[in-house]
């Protein structure tokens, strides 16, 4: 196994400059005198870079002494006693991450955060230092497409790094083609997901330490929680509506959702709720031939409206079984 350089005073700077904006800037704003300096850090893990918003986002040192640590120890047991400590330069920079400012307010081991974009860069950034299991709670049907093709990837990594990822979803991802082939392949690589007929909360877990729940019902703002009567609290909640939930053979819904027509994709994506715009986004068509496939929907349910339509095409599904 290789070893790295060990990190000089320029990455070093660089680094602290990032924690000093809040542990987040653009990859744009990079000068060439930087750009030396940003790449070793990339490569070491202490900055990961967001390629759909591009930004560069601080990794806390620690969890890239851990991963450095378990690399060691399965390099032999010769190396066994350098795996046990970080390394120094990692170390000073562990403290400099402690004492950077931080954009949220803090109370106690619980932190509120309150702008969707720093909640969406702060996940990402949990996300890149999980190390062992992921605990999801995802209420509602189809998932966002821009959701699903962001995270496949970093999925798909974790997974295949041996990570551990259980999620629940509601009945409505199962009549999703882009959600349910989403969960096909994210089940082929380990995750296990389940789907719940009841309503639940939004929850994610890592490593049964830290969750990040809604602080608002409206879902603008978002607690991180780390303190561990309330995890333990939230791990019993998600665990009781584990066992109550349903598994579901994504791969076969999958290949099912693969023959349905356009018509009926088009009818159970309107049955969900979403508008003409909506549905014509997600089945990459233009809004006049999804217009066409309401009309005929219409004509075959005898609706004069598309809340009418919505309507009796859930009343439908629901007497077939869905």
């Amino acid at each position: 196994m290789s070893e790295r350089r060990p990190l000089g005073p320029a990455e070093r700077a660089v680094y602290t400059a990032v924690l000093a904006e809040g542990g987040r800037v653009w990859f744009r704003d990079v000068t060439a005198e930087e750009a030396p300096a940003v790449l070793r850090l990339l490569e070491y893990g202490l900055l990961v870079h967001h390629t759909e918003d591009g930004t560069l986002t601080a990794v806390n040192p620690r969890s890239v002494g851990d991963r450095k640590a378990a690399e060691l120890r399965a390099a032999g047991m010769e190396l066994l006693g350098r795996a046990e400590h970080v390394p120094t330069p990692l170390e000073e920079l562990a403290h400099a991450y402690d004492a950077a400012p931080r954009r949220s307010g803090r109370t106690g081991v619980v932190r509120i955060v309150s702008d969707m974009e720093e909640i969406r860069s702060r996940i990402v950034q949990i996300e890149a230092e999980r190390r062992e299991e992921v605990l999801a709670a995802q209420p509602g049907g189809a998932r966002p497409a821009e959701f699903l093709a962001q995270s496949l990837g970093r999925d798909r990594e974790y997974l295949e790094a041996g990570g551990r990822k259980l999620t629940l979803y509601q009945p409505g991802a199962r009549s999703d083609a882009p959600t349910v082939e989403y969960a096909a392949r994210l089940s082929a690589w380990g995750e296990q997901i389940r789907v719940l007929d009841e309503p639940f909360t939004r929850m994610l877990v890592f490593d049964r330490q830290l969750a990040v729940v809604p602080a608002r019902a409206d879902n603008t703002s978002a607690a991180f929680v780390e303190d561990p009567a309330v995890i333990n609290v939230l791990l019993g909640i998600w665990e009781r509506d584990w066992e109550r939930a349903e598994r579901v053979r994504w791969s076969e819904l999958a290949g099912a959702a693969g023959k349905l027509a356009v018509h009926e994709q088009v009818g159970r994506l309107l049955a969900q709720g979403l508008s003409q715009r909506a549905v014509a986004s997600r089945l990459g068509l233009s809004e006049r031939t999804v217009a066409g496939h309401i009309a005929r929907l219409r004509e075959l349910y005898d609706a004069d409206t598309l809340f009418q339509l919505g309507w009796q095409m859930r009343g439908a599904e629901g007497m077939s079984g869905e």
